[in-house]
Formats: structure tokens, C-alpha cells, sequence
């Protein structure tokens, strides 16, 4: 192709249409990267949506939905059991039919061991059903934290959880 000075060349153009807004703030320097902050939502009672509020940050909103100043962001909390994992399957299915607050950003589920060791078959299925909808983070049986004892590390088995909360080792 031979190229002619003083004429157009062909190809795309692009025309921007209206003022063009500037950035109130420059945008954020790699380094001051800030993890983003979540509410953690209880689809049961008992999941452990306090003491994983303590551990990895972020709003304890109990089994509420999140008030107006608090993060939109939810992570839905359950226990591995039968109800624990039936409560978010239902949890889900108000999302899907957007009968959930307005503005809420359904961002993952959280299940917390209902008890140390493997899940029965019937369980495991029925986490394997959540998985295949949603991003789903598991946190293990973390004896210290029955009785009380949260100083600790969050558990090796829950790193992409402390990933995402900004709460890694």
C-alpha cells in the first residue's frame, strides 16, 4: 500500500459526541490497592456470620439484608447441613427472581463446616448444585473458633476466601 501525504488514509474514525467528562480522581496507584468490602448475609442461623466477619472484615448484617450505608456487596453465609444448604438454594432462587433488595450485588456463598471431616454424599451433591450457579467458598471445621478464638490465621483451606476479602496471609 502505497502512502499518499496530505490526504486521509482509510480506515476507522472516531467521533466523540458532547463534552467528555474528566475523572474526579486519578485512579488509584497499583500499591494502593484497597480490597473491596463485602456484608455478610446468614441464609440460616448459626452459619457463622459473625465470627467470619471478625476474621476476614466486612459487615455483619446477621440474617438482614444490608441498610442503605452499608457495603451492597453479600456474600450469603451457610452451615454444610441439609438446611443450611436448602436455605441457599433459596436464597438463590430470590435472586434469580429478583425479589431481593434493590441494588444488592449478589457476589458468592460462603458454606462453613457443620462438622470436621468430609461431606456425606447427599451434601456434597447438593453443594455441587450451588457450585454450578455461583462462585461458592468453603471454610473448614477451625476448632479455636468454637471456642472462641479468633486471633489466629484464617485456615490454609479458605485462602481464596481471605483472597477475596483482602484478608491474605
Amino acid at each position: 500500500m502505497r502512502v499518499q501525504h496530505g490526504r486521509p488514509q482509510p480506515g476507522p474514525e472516531i467521533w466523540i459526541r458532547g463534552p467528555v467528562a474528566l475523572p474526579e480522581e486519578p485512579p488509584p496507584s497499583p500499591g494502593a490497592f484497597r480490597p473491596r468490602r463485602f456484608s455478610w448475609v446468614g441464609v440460616c442461623g448459626g452459619a457463622g456470620v459473625s465470627t467470619l466477619a471478625s476474621v476476614y472484615g466486612g459487615h455483619d448484617c446477621g440474617r438482614g439484608w444490608p441498610g442503605p450505608a452499608d457495603p451492597p456487596s453479600i456474600l450469603l453465609v451457610a452451615r454444610t447441613h441439609a438446611a443450611g444448604l436448602t436455605a441457599v438454594l433459596n436464597a438463590l432462587e430470590v435472586f434469580r427472581r429478583g425479589e431481593a433488595p434493590h441494588g444488592l450485588d449478589l457476589d458468592a456463598v460462603v458454606l462453613v463446616a457443620d462438622a470436621p471431616g468430609r461431606l456425606p454424599r447427599p451434601l456434597a451433591e447438593r453443594v455441587k448444585v450451588i457450585e454450578s450457579v455461583i462462585d461458592v467458598y468453603r471454610v473448614p471445621w477451625v476448632p479455636a473458633w468454637r471456642l472462641g478464638d479468633l486471633s489466629g490465621q484464617p485456615p490454609r483451606e479458605a485462602d481464596a476466601l481471605a483472597r477475596l476479602t483482602g484478608r491474605a496471609r
